[in-house]
């Protein structure tokens, strides 16, 4: 078997994974809103129908936003659909374009390194707290920020390898 079969064996492996990585945090979202909708009807209904506000609600809450918040930021680096300013890199030749996709990405794994890092050091830090009213570990607050780091690094380094190799199908909104 020859260098450049494997390669694109290879890289099929790594997007089916990375897809499907990205498939399951979709899911995991599209849950963590129902739930959070649903919460909140209860916590309206507690408090105008029966005249008891649930008060786990909002930590609850809380929670979910933040798993929405940073599984939903790794989906979007993963589909090329985050914020991003093209005006630049639409006027300029190719090539530069090129430096600047390559720049963005290094710059998304970089900030997905740190936020893995500092999420995981601070996930540590306050496992050992629990979270008033609902009695979870406090760590589970920046969990999501620990996850979605490590999310967004390996979503950003697979647009690397991909543009590296010559493979990668990304384009501006405005191509």
């Amino acid at each position: 078997m020859n260098s450049a079969s494997e390669t694109s064996k290879y890289l099929k492996r790594m997007t089916a994974t990375l897809d499907m990585i990205a498939l399951v945090c979709r899911i995991l979202t599209g849950i963590a809103l129902v739930v959070l909708t649903v919460i909140f009807g209860w916590l309206v209904f507690g408090r105008y129908v029966l005249n008891a506000t649930p008060t786990w609600v909002e930590q609850v809450a809380l929670l979910l936003v933040m798993l929405i918040a940073f599984l939903g930021a790794a989906v979007g680096v993963h589909e090329n659909t985050h914020l991003s300013v093209s005006v630049i890199r639409a006027s300029v030749p190719r090539w530069v374009r090129n430096v600047f996709v390559v720049i963005s990405d290094a710059t998304m794994a970089g900030f997905g390194a740190l936020m893995l890092w500092y999420g995981m050091q601070l996930t540590i830090f306050k496992w050992g707290s629990l979270i008033p009213l609902i009695q979870l570990p406090e760590g589970l607050r920046s969990l999501p920020l620990t996850i979605g780091g490590g999310l967004i690094l390996i979503f950003s380094l697979g647009h690397l390898i991909r543009l590296f190799l010559g493979v990668d199908e990304r384009r501006d909104s405005i191509e």
